[in-house]
């Protein structure tokens, strides 16, 4: 493994052709990653809930295009034998979900969603990534949606323009709308980390000024992803950031630690932002058994329906798709018809509750054993094996140490999340992006991992 992590030594001839390169030569590397950049950033922009894909979705596919197309034209083998393994391996899951689907024609659209996000996207990902220079632009727009969305939710805030929460138009939602809560949540987090690795292990080669500026960023998005009252994006970036803190050494853990703790001294106690509401919503997370609010409810009577789905058929569930019309008739009573969303520009409408808000049940209940064992196995590789890198990584002073970061945050993130959400919404296509990301740093051939 230590030949893994050891960055190529580049010939003499090749250092001075390399650091005199055109900016030309540098445009022609770089530009298969604007449509990933747009697929990060377009989710920002609002679009109707009606169904369909949006811009970002679009994106996504013209960056698959690219990749294919240039994987044709270079002609390269396009992945090693374990990364082919551990990306494609929901793809069977998916398929034989289809296949014995009661009605595959039905599961169809949901074999392509699958794999657009967990397939297709993250191989783009992964295989349009030259280098952690590549990485680092990915991440950056990921703060940069992160800063958009986090000043619109405050502003939200502030004027009371967002979408109602216990009455008052004040939950930060961004350009998500209120058919969307956790739209905002979830890029504000993915940024946050973003922002808080970098500040853990700045690139040697950037400028003095990156380093307090992201971790004042990382500060700074606290305040959204707290004003988004989110229960379960709370829980998964803390999870994040303990997981990195804990990668990043003993000393920079505790004085980070340090930090966060005054700052949220100064921005609720000090300032009192949300104050009473935000500890409201933080106790309500320990009254899930006593008396949980109607949201806590419906979510269990969900997991209790996804559940028996997955006692009926317990190999490969009820087909891709198939909740919504499997859910009646195995939730219970008390499950409300749907959840009440207003504010933000929205007048007041009834949101039908489709899934269980648990990626883990959601897929056994449609896909059984035989699904989620692959989904879930395919995730867990890439999580241990981006963690196992990092941790080595940290013993050479490897150059993308920060890419390390970022990757176990993101991949950590995700995978506590998808116990408190699934997929649906715009931001869908980001949980691929961040795939994508892990990856990359996880299964990527040394040579492209390595750099400054």
């Amino acid at each position: 493994m230590t030949a893994v992590l050891t960055p190529p030594v580049p010939s003499p001839a090749a250092g001075p052709r390399a650091a005199a390169r055109s900016p030309r030569a540098a445009w022609r590397d770089r530009w298969p990653l604007l449509p990933l950049v747009a697929t990060v950033l377009l989710p920002a922009l609002p679009y109707g809930t009606s169904g369909g894909g949006g811009p970002a979705d679009v994106a996504s596919g013209i960056a698959v295009l690219v990749c294919v197309g240039r994987l044709l034209y270079l002609r390269q083998r396009p992945l090693s034998a374990g990364a082919a393994l551990v990306l494609g391996l929901p793809a069977v899951g998916f398929a034989v979900a289809t296949v014995t689907a009661a009605d595959p024609a039905a599961a169809l659209p949901g074999l392509g969603r699958y794999l657009q996000v967990f397939v297709l996207v993250p191989a783009a990902v992964f295989l349009l990534l030259r280098d952690a220079c590549g990485f680092r632009i990915v991440a950056g727009a990921l703060v940069l949606l992160a800063v958009v969305q986090g000043v619109a939710g405050v502003h939200q805030y502030v004027t009371g323009t967002g979408a109602s929460y216990m009455g008052e138009d004040i939950r930060a939602v961004g350009t998500f709308g209120p058919s969307d809560i956790m739209g905002m949540a979830t890029v504000v987090a993915y940024g946050l980390l973003a922002a808080a690795a970098c500040a853990l292990r700045t690139p040697g080669s950037a400028p003095a000024w990156l380093r307090p500026s992201a971790a004042v960023l990382a500060v700074a998005l606290v305040v959204p992803l707290t004003l988004s009252f989110s229960r379960g994006v709370w829980i998964a970036t803390a999870a994040a950031v303990l997981v990195a803190l804990a990668l990043s050494g003993r000393r920079q853990a505790l004085t980070s630690l340090a930090v966060l703790g005054a700052a949220g001294v100064v921005l609720v106690g000090g300032f009192g932002i949300g104050s009473e509401m935000i500890g409201d919503r933080a106790a309500s997370v320990t009254r899930v058994t006593s008396t949980p609010d109607r949201s806590v409810s419906d979510r269990y009577a969900m997991w209790s329906a996804a559940g028996a789905m997955w006692r009926e058929r317990p190999a490969t569930g009820v087909g891709l798709k198939g909740f919504p019309d499997h859910r009646d008739g195995r939730a219970s009573i008390g499950l409300s018809s749907g959840s009440d969303t207003a504010g933000a520009g929205q007048e007041f409408r009834r949101q039908a509750l489709l899934s269980p808000h648990n990626m883990y049940l959601l897929v056994l209940g449609e896909q059984g054993l035989f699904g989620l064992t692959a989904l879930v196995g395919s995730w867990a590789a890439i999580l241990a094996g981006a963690v196992r890198r990092l941790w080595l990584a940290r013993s050479r002073a490897h150059a993308a140490l920060d890419c390390g970061l970022v990757a176990v945050a993101l991949m950590t993130w995700q995978s506590v999340n998808f116990l408190y959400a699934d997929i649906g919404g715009p931001t869908t296509v980001l949980s691929g992006v961040v795939l994508g990301l892990a990856a990359w740093w996880a299964l990527a051939e040394p040579d492209r991992v390595s750099g400054a």
